[in-house]
């Protein structure tokens, strides 16, 4: 049977929550069984994904009435990204922020296929106590080191690695960002229709944060693909339906589930993105829908999973979020309790109805639009302060010094967040994204428009607590990070709504607008989308971060002999270096601390006795003079002097800033 371009961009767009959902099911318990390498991935994850995107793409319900323009755009749209993000990827592997700590997980997890990472004190100095094994973003704990993250992106990522090494992993956030893009055409062509479907896609590619994110190993484009493809699956869920014992509606509903809580797998933060997905569950309970319990299913397991990774494989980074995420539990468990006694109570009334009394809808949507304002005048009668992290503070004071700002280091900016949405799509997109939300919240009400139900639930509430509380150092474009995964989704979406809503009324309404006039509006509507996207989105169209990395990397590990030692006697190597040496070159590392002389050569001693070459490491050659014997030269592999990412407070980023990355070494071999 011959596919029609609806029915065919219907199962594309499923194609990446599906394959990636598929993918982690296998992987992580791989991971966690000490047994992930490319040989289980490849007979028992190649088939699972294989036999995912066999059974369900072809599930997505049937639409006859799309020309092929819009699927041939979505995909024209998804190529261009990827090729861009392609040839602007960085080559991140030094931590200073999380993209490097994200590539050295993956690095380690790729190459060892186990978690935790061994300290190998043993072929060091024993528990000499003057060695320390943590570094940034990597613990220690006992005798073992866990890597700060959960495992979700990396384990995408890892992928990249099997297939071409370092290279193949710089060029995996590419790929993901480009599926996240299709995923949400996806969403779009589902809600406001397949014709609108490109320019959604296009909005979101051009954004500035959404190509930012996709150029470096963070963790946001494979939790867009999973949160916005579980979105798209209960979509297809709800519309196919589920009948009798088990159907087609029944397997979406199961599968949005689980896409949906595999978003805790990639970001811990995702459990309050899911919190309106349990309220939903209840929803679908009252309203006798089939679909309630297989999605309730699913999102149990797939938080299973998340849990497991995060209380399991990332317990010191859920200690040090403690104050966030203690709350935030407590919350989410309210919700579940609230929930299931909102079920019980209201079992035999059914849906509660917000069309009753009949002003309720349109103050319900009155209340949007001042909630919006209300966020949005916030700067011009608040100052947020309070960072609760000192070196925080002092990086703050240290942009807005560059910046030539009044330096206020405890400032967070958090009351400018909805003024980054602006800054990132345009204050246009924010008005019409304003009244696009309104007007569904009001026809939602009055239960005009079902479908968007969960899609307005989880985004409203995740746009509303992120703008209240970003809670993110507030340089950009890292600050924007908080945004990509489904903030600025939200908005694109909300506001491509209100555009096609006013071209469908213009049309169809009792007074039809001339065809000319109609298409104008559109146009115009389209332009005030992209052009200041477009606009701000050449401010990272300049350079590419932290080029000459993998060649300095692979140059640093080829000058460590085997077998080797490495102690670093200076601290911000240590704290950047540490798990570089360690994972990518798989020596054991320490840092010695304090580097007094004497300890610093009792410590080559002891290495010597385990029959062992000393390799010491620095940011200077000067500061390894003092431990050599004669001679002995330091060397300069690790030496990398490129672009790096600007911050700022007060506008978009433009341009770059200059990145030194610089180790020294100097190897002093056994006697």
């Amino acid at each position: 049977m011959r596919l029609s371009p609806g029915s065919l961009l219907a199962r594309v767009t499923l194609a990446p929550v599906v394959a990636v959902a598929a993918w982690m099911l296998v992987a992580f318990p791989l991971l966690c069984l000490g047994q992930l390498s490319p040989l289980t991935g490849l007979l028992l994850g190649v088939p699972a994904v294989a036999a995912a995107l066999a059974l369900l793409p072809r599930l997505a319900p049937e639409t006859d009435d799309t020309p092929w323009w819009p699927l041939l755009l979505v995909l024209l749209v998804t190529a261009a990204f990827a090729a861009v993000q392609l040839a602007y990827h960085s080559e991140q592997l030094v931590i200073r922020r999380d993209a490097a700590s994200y590539a050295q997980y993956t690095a380690w997890i790729a190459d060892n296929g186990f978690l935790p990472i061994p300290q190998q004190r043993e072929l060091i100095a024993g528990d000499d106590p003057v060695l320390t094994y943590d570094s940034l973003a990597y613990y220690q704990v006992d005798d073992v080191v866990w890597p700060q993250f959960l495992a979700g992106a990396p384990l995408v990522y890892t992928l990249g690695f099997w297939a071409a090494g370092l290279h193949g992993m710089v060029l995996a956030p590419p790929l993901a960002g480009a599926l996240a893009v299709l995923t949400f055409a996806g969403l779009a062509a589902r809600l406001v229709g397949a014709r609108w479907a490109p320019l959604a896609a296009l909005v979101l590619a051009v954004c500035l944060p959404q190509q930012w994110v996709s150029r470096s190993t963070y963790s946001e484009p494979v939790a867009q693909v999973l949160l916005l493809g579980g979105l798209v699956l209960a979509c297809d869920a709800l519309t196919r339906g589920a009948r009798g014992r088990w159907s087609a509606g029944h397997t979406l509903a199961l599968a949005a589930g689980l896409s949906l809580g595999l978003g805790l797998l990639v970001r811990i933060d995702a459990l309050r993105d899911l919190l309106p997905v349990v309220a939903f569950v209840g929803l679908l309970l009252l309203a006798r829908r089939r679909e309630a319990v297989p999605l309730g299913a699913g999102l149990a397991v797939g938080a299973a999973y998340g849990a497991v990774a995060g209380f399991g494989y990332s317990r010191p980074y859920l200690d040090y979020l403690a104050d966030s995420l203690n709350p935030l539990l407590l919350i989410g468990a309210a919700v579940a309790g609230l929930t299931a006694a909102g079920v019980l109570l209201l079992w035999r009334r059914g849906l509660p109805r917000l069309d009753r009394p009949a002003w309720l809808p349109t103050a319900l949507a009155v209340l949007v639009v001042a909630a919006v304002a209300v966020i949005a005048l916030r700067p011009l009668v608040l100052t947020q302060r309070g960072h609760g992290d000192e070196a925080t503070g002092v990086y703050i004071g240290q942009v807005q010094q560059i910046e030539g700002l009044a330096v206020d280091a405890d400032r967070t900016y958090e009351e400018m967040s909805l003024h980054w949405v602006g800054w990132y799509v345009g204050w246009a997109a924010v008005l019409l994204a304003t009244a696009g939300v309104a007007l569904l919240v009001r026809r939602t009400a009055l239960r005009r428009d079902p479908k968007w139900t969960l899609v307005l639930m989880v985004l409203a509430w995740t746009v509303t607590t992120t703008l209240l509380r970003p809670a993110i150092t507030p340089d950009h474009p890292w600050a924007s990070r908080r945004l990509v995964t489904l903030v600025l989704p939200a908005f694109v979406l909300f506001a491509v709504y209100f555009l096609a809503w006013t071209r469908r009324r213009t049309r169809d309404g009792p007074q039809p607008w001339p065809g000319w006039l109609r298409t104008t509006v559109a146009v115009f509507g389209a332009a005030a989308l992209l052009l200041p996207t477009a606009v701000t989105a050449t401010g990272i169209m300049t350079y590419r971060m932290d080029v000459g990395s993998i060649a300095a990397t692979r140059q640093t590990c080829a000058e460590i002999p085997a077998p080797a030692s490495v102690l670093i006697v200076e601290p911000n190597t240590a704290s950047k270096f540490m798990q570089l040496v360690r994972g990518m070159c798989g020596v054991p590392t320490a840092y010695v601390n304090p580097p007094a002389p004497e300890t610093v050569h009792r410590i080559i001693g002891e290495v010597h006795a385990r029959g062992r070459d000393a390799v010491l490491a620095a940011d200077r050659a000067e500061v390894l003079l003092p431990y050599l014997p004669p001679g002995v030269e330091p060397t300069h592999p690790f030496d990398v002097h490129t672009d790096q990412d600007p911050s700022t407070l007060m506008k978009p980023p433009a341009g770059a800033w200059r990145f030194n990355g610089d180790m020294w070494i100097a190897v002093i071999p056994r006697p």
